[in-house]
């Protein structure tokens, strides 16, 4: 497995990657929309197909992630994406990386608490808001669990 920068060379099949995975490029957080398709991030290849990506943007002296895929869960492609990322930020001056999911996504928070993250907001009912934006967001996610809850998960770097 190789990990490769996001950059004009590959941005359309990274686009593509997103495409298929997330059905669209726009992502809304915080009550904001996104386009993925103009995020920084980082992507794991198996030969010549993309297994993994990550994406994030900089504020200030903070990373946060806006998305992290792994086509095969449980294999490391996740793990090994996110430790480039939090070298990344490291070597950028951040002191935190910080990310939002949703109440509904279990495993993205057993995922981050594992490897150092802490949850430190919920941001009550805040997915109703982004629907105003997004309105295809779903009511229901995972497990069957409604969706109405951001979570913040914050991970504090030492330089």
């Amino acid at each position: 497995m190789n990990i490769y920068q996001i950059d004009q060379n590959n941005r359309k099949s990274v686009d593509d990657f997103i495409m298929e995975h997330w059905f669209t490029m726009d992502m809304v957080v915080h009550g904001e929309s996104v386009d993925l398709g103009v995020v920084d991030g980082l992507y794991a290849c198996d030969d010549s197909e993309i297994v993994g990506l990550i994406t994030y943007r900089f504020f200030k002296n903070e990373m946060e992630i806006l998305s992290l895929d792994s086509i095969h869960e449980k294999s490391g492609i996740g793990s090994v994406l996110l430790e480039n990322a939090i070298r990344i930020a490291k070597n950028n001056g951040c002191s935190r990386v910080m990310l939002i999911t949703t109440n509904d996504n279990l495993s993205a928070l057993q995922f981050y608490q594992k490897r150092g993250f802490d949850i430190i907001r919920l941001y009550h009912n805040a997915v109703e808001e982004s629907r105003k934006i997004k309105p295809q967001i779903p009511l229901v996610g995972a497990n069957g669990i409604p969706i109405k809850h951001e979570i913040e998960l914050e991970m504090k770097l030492v330089n």
